[in-house]
This record gives structure tokens, C-alpha cells and sequence, in this order.
């Protein structure tokens, strides 16, 4: 199993400062945003190819801001227009996965149309993404959707293409539900992991090991049940006392964690 963690938990005033800290620190990739030219996208692959990271999945930009699942068309395109950016900065850069938020269920926004208008978005940009080789993989977040690892399931099969499968976050789970649980009823469909830690008892977000109180061990045990082996992928915030320094402790943290001594 491969350890990477996302660009925006990586200390640093370049994104070459950033890929040379996360191999010094002992990570295998960096999960990157999207980049909207060739040019920066050529840049950042050579920068990652120097420094002997791999970049391997990009997480879309405008999935929150411009929901697939707004009532205004022209957000909706909008959005699409942001996976397709996303989409061709992945292949440019050589990873296999685009992340996506799929909907945000509010007030303007009931639960079935959020389903809905989602399915049918996603389903025009599955061409692209089947032409690129590419996987479109919906996380589960706190957008007050997929509240199930059922429903999750059925959502992606409902699709009916390779092209879209889960990302899966471990910590997002936690408020309400056991992660090794997911993890088990949507097997295959993940394509990539990301970790974080979570509080239960006062329902906030952690570092992976202190004040956490997932079961890391059951977690790694679901994960190699379903035979999944590829990233798990650090999704935490720079800490400002000690930015460098708790790049390296989440980097030692994730390998108790692969090795089951949590």
C-alpha cells in the first residue's frame, strides 16, 4: 500500500518545496487540484518527476462552489466544466482518479433532485473519462448525501461503467457510522482512500492517531479483506506550530497504521 497526502497538507511557498518535503518525509504521491493550463500542468509533473513523486489523483476544484447538483443549469455547466478541467489535468500529469463531491443537499436543494440532477451530470462526463482512461470517484462528505454504504453502492452501479467508483474518506464516516463497516460493503467500487482522524465523543476532526478514536486496525482489516492495495492518503490541515515537523508524524503515523501496530 502506497502513502500519499493531499498538496494542501504540505507546508511550504512552492509546490517544489512541497513534493521535496513529502518525499524527505516518506511519502509515494501527492494529491494535487486542478490546473487549469498546460503549461503549469507540464510543470508540476516535471517538479513531481524530479523529486520522485508520484501524482496519481487530482481532487476536482469546483465541486462545492458550483454544485452538480444546483438548479441553475448554467452552475451545473459550470461544474462540468471544472471535472473537465480536472479530467485533463489528470491525464496530463499522469494520474488515474479525479475526485468529486457528486451533490449538496440544502435548503434550495431536496435530497432527490440533488440524486437526480447529479446522476444525470455525471453520466455526461463519463465519455471523457472512459476515452482518458480515467476514473471519476465520488467521496462521501458531510454534503448531506449518500448516508448510507447501501445507497452509496447503488449509486455508483446505478452508472453502469468502470468510470465511476468511490473515494473513499475514513474519517468523513465516523459522525455517523464505523468506517471498516463501508469499507466492506462497497468492496471494489474504491479506487482510492483518504485518511484523517476523528474525535467521536466531541465530533471533531483529528490528527490520525492522538485523540482519534477510529479503529485503525479493524480499518486496514476491511481494507485488506476487499484486496484493496493502493493509496491511503493523508487529508489534514498544516499545523502552524509545527508545519514541517507534522508532515514527518503523519507520515510515521500512516505506517503504523498499514502495519497494523496502531
Amino acid at each position: 500500500m502506497k502513502k500519499g497526502i493531499c498538496i494542501g497538507s504540505l507546508p511550504g511557498n512552492s509546490t517544489e518545496a512541497r513534493f521535496k518535503l513529502a518525499k524527505a518525509a516518506g511519502f509515494d504521491g501527492v494529491e494535487i487540484g486542478t490546473l487549469e493550463n498546460e503549461a503549469d500542468r507540464l510543470q508540476t509533473k516535471q517538479l513531481a518527476a524530479q523529486h520522485g513523486i508520484e501524482l496519481f489523483s487530482v481532487m476536482n476544484a469546483k465541486h462545492w462552489s458550483h454544485p452538480l447538483s444546483d438548479s441553475d443549469e448554467a452552475v451545473r455547466a459550470a461544474s462540468r466544466a471544472g471535472m473537465l478541467d480536472s479530467m485533463d489535468t489528470a491525464t496530463a500529469i499522469g494520474a488515474d482518479t479525479v475526485l468529486l463531491v457528486p451533490a449538496v443537499v440544502n435548503e434550495a436543494t431536496p435530497y432527490e433532485l440533488a440524486y437526480h440532477r447529479s446522476r444525470t451530470e455525471i453520466g455526461k462526463l463519463i465519455p471523457h473519462a472512459t476515452e482518458k482512461g480515467l476514473t471519476i470517484a465520488i467521496e462521501n462528505v458531510w454534503n448531506k448525501f449518500l448516508l448510507s454504504p447501501f445507497e452509496f453502492a447503488t449509486y455508483i452501479d446505478a452508472f453502469e461503467s468502470p468510470a465511476v467508483t468511490a473515494y473513499f474518506d475514513v474519517g468523513n464516516i465516523v459522525l455517523y457510522g464505523f468506517p471498516q463497516h463501508w469499507i466492506r460493503s462497497l468492496g471494489s467500487r474504491i479506487a482510492k482512500v483518504h485518511v484523517k482522524g476523528f474525535e467521536a465523543d466531541k465530533r471533531r476532526f483529528t490528527y490520525l492517531i492522538e485523540d482519534c478514536t477510529i479503529d485503525w486496525n479493524a480499518v486496514m482489516t476491511a481494507l485488506s479483506d476487499i484486496g484493496y492495495d493502493d493509496y491511503l492518503t493523508a487529508e489534514l490541515p498544516v499545523d502552524k506550530e509545527n508545519p514541517e515537523g507534522t508532515v514527518y508524524q503523519i507520515s510515521e503515523d500512516m505506517e503504523n497504521i498499514i502495519a497494523g501496530t496502531v
